[in-house]
């Protein structure tokens, strides 16, 4: 069993290795150096000049709290067969889930830590000796310990493991991991689920009903309902608003919204596929070259009114309206023509 485990851990952490050299390319790590030296700085300034009243930096130590506190969870690396073929051994799975267990604490305890050690400054700003926060980080590893017992006693009911809750965890531990790399390049094994989403369903008729819509209609339908594409486009275009009213630096906010308006246009590129397991589409009495032209109208009214808010936020907030322009060009330079080069690319 420990072979058999230990094989699929070996290659899951060799597909995550092969997915981070797409994450860390030279673009990125010099956006997050930039990023990293603007929150130093920030950082700097905010020791220098505390301010007064101090709630809101209460909030920002309580919020860093929670987050480190419940970040995490077992690789247990089971698998949906695992409940049948190795049922026999379930002894040897619970033996080896807490050595899983124990590992998530030491490496998560330790993230816990190192977290809050950086905001060490803050806590001594504030009047906590350096023994009370030695007192508090030992509170909170505690906590965290407990937290992970009773995660794990959640896999047991009435002295019954409970296989489908445990497959079902790691499934998702792997996809989350797995859905963070598909931000910048294709991965494979991401598994994605489809809901309905009626408040949207208004969308939908703004589409014609013609034969000549006909891909137009598919693809906004597949967007709105996909738990992928949607979700991605939402947290991405969250991410480029808090951009725009957090970051006083007017072009290193305009950059980072371009970063995210890339990183959106790249990943909704995958739509064009979404269809391509059913292969009675083949059949419609539709020109294929009619796919490509709705995908692209599809796509283009998706990131145009994406770019549209985020310009009409940058119009109250930008100080400098030159960086407005830069937004608006770069942004259109994105969607016109480097949307038709990938696309081309991707089609042929």
């Amino acid at each position: 069993m420990k072979r058999i485990f230990h094989e699929r851990r070996q290659a899951f952490l060799a597909s995550c290795l092969k997915y981070s050299r797409y994450v860390l390319n030279d673009h990125f790590v010099l956006v997050l150096l930039v990023l990293l030296g603007f929150l130093s700085l920030q950082y700097r300034q905010l020791l220098e000049n505390f301010p007064q009243p101090v709630w809101p930096v209460y909030l920002l130590l309580l919020a860093v709290s929670i987050l480190l506190f419940f970040a995490g969870s077992a690789a247990t690396y089971l698998e949906e067969p695992d409940q049948h073929f190795l049922l026999t051994k379930e002894g040897e799975i619970l033996e080896l889930i807490q050595q899983a267990i124990r590992r998530q604490f030491v490496l998560w305890g330790l993230v816990q830590s190192l977290g809050q050690l950086l905001f060490l400054p803050l806590y001594l700003k504030l009047g906590l000796p350096v023994w009370g926060f030695g007192l508090y980080l030992l509170v909170l590893t505690a906590g965290k310990y407990s937290l992970i017992q009773a995660k794990w006693s959640s896999y047991t009911k009435n002295g019954i493991f409970q296989w489908g809750l445990a497959i079902d965890r790691e499934r998702k531990r792997q996809q989350s991991i797995l859905q963070f790399f598909a931000l910048f390049t294709r991965v494979k094994g991401i598994t994605s689920s489809v809901k309905r989403r009626s408040y949207l369903d208004g969308l939908l008729k703004m589409v014609a009903k013609r034969s000549e819509k006909t891909w137009d209609y598919l693809y906004l339908r597949a967007f709105l309902r996909s738990g992928d594409f949607w979700g991605l486009t939402i947290r991405l275009f969250t991410l480029s608003l808090v951009a725009l009213l957090t970051i006083d630096l007017a072009w290193l906010a305009v950059g980072l919204v371009l970063l995210f308006d890339y990183l959106l246009l790249f990943q909704l590129l995958a739509l064009y596929g979404v269809y391509d397991y059913q292969y009675l589409n083949y059949l419609y009495p539709i020109e294929q070259t009619r796919r490509t032209k709705g995908f692209l109208r599809v796509l283009r009214g998706i990131l145009y009114s994406v770019l549209g808010i985020q310009s009409i936020l940058a119009l109250f907030l930008l100080e400098e309206k030159m960086y407005l322009g830069i937004l608006i060009l770069g942004g259109f330079i994105l969607n016109q023509f480097y949307l038709a080069i990938k696309a081309k690319k991707l089609i042929d």
